[in-house]
């Protein structure tokens, strides 16, 4: 039986992680319930079901 490795989520790579002017601090976008707000914070290895890589250079590949 072969383990899958489960890949953690990183906030600060996600391009759902935006500067918020009014409060003047990084933020996550998605609106979490309270139950994954809670489980993303308190586990270390949480893996984030709405987590996107922000590429920057995916738009130039698709217009090559």
């Amino acid at each position: 039986m072969t383990k899958v490795k489960k890949i953690v989520s990183r906030c600060e790579s996600c391009v759902n992680y935006v500067f918020d002017e009014d409060c003047e601090c990084y933020c996550c976008m998605v609106d979490l319930d309270e139950d994954e707000a809670y489980r993303s914070m308190s586990d270390s290895e949480y893996s984030c079901p709405y987590y996107r890589l922000d590429d920057e250079y995916a738009v130039v590949r698709k217009q090559n």
